[in-house]
């Protein structure tokens, strides 16, 4: 798939579903969250950068505890969603740009703090977007990631990636902590921290929030019920489809 069709292909999944994921529990709360208000707190005067926005529940957090937000997407239905609900939770310091990951519109040394949440997945180029957020940052600056994470373990792993792109098409993949680190070695930037966690997915919201077909959603289900014990119990794997899956929280750092 060329980058440009993938693009279209993620716009087309998600914007027709942005108010889904302004309501979504997952979305909408989580320790991640947390902590991520309690470290941006140290950076009152920070011009920071949520990539690959959705509706907006990170810039929310963010824009609570710093100068100024811009709140990214490459869907232009989730970024009015992230409007409308700034402007009614009366934060006047979040803008929107629409684009891609890959291809960021802003100069140089921008921003203070990139932050991105449940997005890097989607991302057609990860390396490529982990420069352009180099590019963007300031000496200095800080990107924390946010995401699902792949156990690593192959068994695992290919489970995971199975049920993530029979429910979602635009769905890339998710990445290890070893690859996340990686990734970011040879982007140029320095891993600083890493926090991981757990995370339960109701089944039915989770597919409902992503309108999978009921032929794809049958096909989860058929192969959840053929996974290895080693996998259901990993996954905490429940009769109805409901699992729990790994999440990372990491940050690197520009060299100042």
């Amino acid at each position: 798939m060329t980058t440009q069709s993938h693009h279209d292909n993620v716009e087309k999944q998600f914007g027709s579903q942005a108010n889904a994921y302004l309501t979504s529990a997952v979305h909408a709360s989580g320790r991640d969250l947390v902590r991520l208000g309690e470290r941006l707190a140290a950076f009152p005067h920070a011009q920071v950068l949520d990539l690959g926005c959705g509706a907006g529940h990170a810039s929310f957090v963010a824009a609570q505890h710093v100068a100024q937000v811009t709140a990214y997407d490459l869907s232009g239905q989730m970024l009015e969603v992230v409007t409308q609900a700034a402007k009614e939770k009366g934060l006047n310091n979040i803008s929107t740009r629409q684009g891609y990951a890959e291809s960021l519109p802003f100069d140089d040394e921008s921003f203070e703090i990139v932050i991105s949440r449940y997005s890097a997945h989607h991302w057609h180029d990860v390396g490529r977007a982990l420069r352009e957020i180099k590019r963007v940052l300031k000496p200095g600056g800080i990107f924390i990631i946010m995401d699902i994470m792949s156990p690593g373990n192959p068994v695992r792993d290919i489970w995971l990636q199975t049920v993530e792109a029979l429910r979602d098409t635009s769905h890339v993949r998710n990445y290890s902590s070893g690859e996340w680190f990686a990734m970011i070695t040879e982007a140029g930037l320095i891993s600083r921290s890493l926090v991981t966690d757990r995370l339960p997915l109701e089944f039915s919201s989770w597919i409902a929030r992503m309108r999978t077909p009921d032929v794809l959603s049958q096909a989860i289900r058929l192969y959840q019920e053929s996974a290895s014990a080693e996998v259901k119990a990993y996954f905490e794997l429940q009769e109805e489809g409901s699992f729990t899956s790994d999440t990372i929280l990491a940050e690197a750092q520009k060299a100042g």
